[in-house]
């Protein structure tokens, strides 16, 4: 049984508002971070409209990044749960920040963790949990986020996927170096929407 299944059977029949001691230790480090490192940093990130890097290589050394990624992959092993009350640690200081690590644990891991394949999870996640920041790309103009709405294709080649489209509000962009790009595919002359991860 992963650790996942485990903190899940642990969390059945107790209030979400009653946190285990692992988890309120957690919920501490998180404020105790948000308060001490993002707060003073807070209104000239807001100026530039950039996150500071020394930030966000803090995070990653804190684990923030990875909280749900198994351990195998270099992550903490931990439950959504978790991520969540980190997010809104980091989300009572700085709701940007919150965002930030939100979507790299619960979009773009979560993604690769339930729909990768091995060998996209083995090259990405550990990646993802210790440097790399992942943006998700679902966004277009005429469709918002509206995923059977969206232009953007992807029709297989055989050995490479050719992508055609615009995408817009990539959140995580500006600081991102890995993408999740939502997609519609081609496939015997139909459209295909399907939960599949490609290379």
């Amino acid at each position: 049984m992963s650790q996942s299944q485990t903190a899940i059977e642990e969390l059945a029949g107790r209030p979400l508002t009653t946190l285990s001691e692992d988890e309120q230790m957690f919920r501490a480090s998180v404020r105790e971070f948000a308060e001490g490192e993002l707060r003073p940093r807070v209104e000239e990130m807001d100026e530039k409209g950039k996150l500071d890097p020394a930030l966000i290589k803090q995070c990653f050394d804190l684990g923030l990044m990875g909280i749900e990624t198994p351990e195998e992959f270099g992550g903490a092993g931990s439950s959504f749960f978790t991520a969540i009350l980190a997010v809104e640690e980091l989300s009572r200081v700085d709701a940007s920040v919150g965002v930030f690590v939100d979507v790299q644990n619960t979009l773009v891991n979560n993604a690769l963790i339930h729909w990768g394949n091995q060998e996209q999870k083995t090259k990405y996640l550990p990646q993802l949990a210790s440097a790399k920041v992942g943006a998700y790309a679902l966004s277009e103009a005429g469709s918002g986020s509206d995923a059977f709405a969206m232009q953007t294709r992807a029709v297989d080649k055989g050995d490479h996927y050719l992508l055609n489209g615009q995408k817009l509000w990539i959140t995580n962009g500006n600081e991102a170096e890995i993408f999740v790009l939502v997609r519609q595919r081609k496939s015997r002359g139909r459209l295909s929407r399907d939960n599949r991860l490609h290379r």
